[in-house]
């Protein structure tokens, strides 16, 4: 006789599963815009060497994603550089609305400074969804902000710093890409395939226990696919 499966497990199954894809999906963009369009000529260095920590947070109240955010800046300031350069916080069950996602995003650089770390971090952020001010929403231009999730980038000062020495242009990195994604086009840009397989109603549906999922397990079986496939 097969044992029956307790809820709990099986939720925190389907979570560490569901976490897999999430952080395929966003791989995936890292690869073939991020880094494969050279949106931002720092990333590629970091992702190769493995130290980008992705933190897919099964949060599905904006309290619970605050308390996350809190925790991860803390955990990026105690983690070595070396082992952590910076972190993707993914939000895949909730912040479906830009605006909202927006607004968010202010609340989560109060928290930065709550913990006394402007000057240490800093915050960017990416949503399925991005518009700049005084732009149509399919507008091409946007997508050097689009992403499979909505993403907060967890970044280290030290890290800016030293991007900027070694790419004096820095400050021509986002018209440059404008004049890139404008050439690629909308139809060049869905070629990449980036997708977002797990919408927040099925995170919900399949993982209705909140908080942060397991992202190491999620990333070792998403590296662990990679390998077999």
């Amino acid at each position: 006789m097969v044992p029956q499966q307790s809820p709990a497990w099986h939720n925190a199954r389907m979570t560490t599963e569901l976490a897999a894809t999430v952080v395929a999906d966003v791989r995936h963009w890292l690869e073939q815009a991020v880094i494969g369009l050279n949106l931002c000529p720092f990333a590629k260095a970091t992702y190769v060497k493995e130290q980008v920590h992705y933190a897919v947070c099964g949060a599905q109240t904006e309290d619970e994603a605050l308390q996350a955010v809190h925790d991860e800046l803390i955990a990026l300031m105690e983690t070595p550089m070396e082992e952590r350069e910076t972190t993707l916080m993914i939000f895949p069950a909730m912040f479906d609305d830009f605006l909202y996602f927006n607004d968010f995003a202010g609340a989560a650089d109060d928290i930065l400074a709550d913990l006394g770390l402007e000057g240490e971090l800093q915050i960017a952020y990416f949503h399925p969804r991005f518009q700049f001010d005084g732009t149509e929403p399919e507008e091409i231009s946007n997508a050097t902000n689009w992403a499979p999730y909505p993403i907060l980038h967890l970044l280290r000062e030290e890290s800016i710093d030293r991007a900027v020495e070694t790419y004096p242009e820095v400050d021509d990195i986002p018209d440059r890409n404008i004049e890139l994604l404008e050439h690629l086009g909308v139809e060049g840009w869905n070629k990449l395939g980036i997708v977002t397989r797990v919408s927040a109603d099925e995170w919900v549906k399949q993982c209705p226990v909140h908080g942060q999922a397991p992202a190491d397990d999620a990333q070792d079986k998403q590296e662990g696919e990679d390998h077999h496939g």
